[in-house]
């Protein structure tokens, strides 16, 4: 008899009915996924995906016996020695998958920072071309002033000058 989804550990019968409808239908399916895939399930963030694939996995290399219908237990896989005749096989947790979520997180991290610093120097940048611009433009309303007030002064001049003839 094949394995279920309900034999992992931790994956009860609503659990399966998501993965199922999320495209996990097999427990090698679950094995084989990586934690950022299997953490887009709803009710899967990365840390349970990883800790799922690895139990998956495990449940794939070692068989399953059933010592009452509400208890589950496994038997431990063996570990590989150098004595040992057979290949060695690498566990899930020995992979470096397992470390993605870790990894993930330090990299959302650091691209958080990344953009907030570029978003600041953009600002700082939006500031600086504005006070430019506002010193211009006050510099060119001075200047305008100063204009009018010498036109004004002149057309006085004009105005007395024509009072006296």
């Amino acid at each position: 008899m094949g394995k279920s989804i309900n034999d992992i550990p931790g994956i009860g019968p609503s659990s399966a009915e998501i993965l199922v409808k999320n495209g996990f239908k097999t427990v090698q399916q679950i094995a084989e996924a990586t934690p950022v895939k299997l953490g887009e399930v709803p009710g899967f963030g990365k840390i349970r995906a990883a800790r799922v694939i690895k139990l998956a996995g495990e449940l794939l290399i070692s068989p399953v016996t059933e010592s009452s219908p509400a208890t589950k237990t496994r038997a431990r896989p063996k570990r590989a020695t150098p004595e040992s005749t057979g290949p060695a096989v690498a566990s899930k947790a020995e992979e470096p998958g397992l470390e993605e979520p870790d990894k993930e997180k330090a990299e959302q991290k650091k691209t958080k920072k990344k953009k907030a610093k570029k978003e600041k120097a953009e600002q700082k940048k939006a500031e600086k071309k504005a006070k430019k611009e506002k010193a211009k433009k006050e510099k060119a309303d001075k200047k305008k002033a100063k204009k009018a007030k010498k036109k004004a002064k002149k057309a006085e001049k004009k105005a007395k000058k024509d009072k006296k003839k």
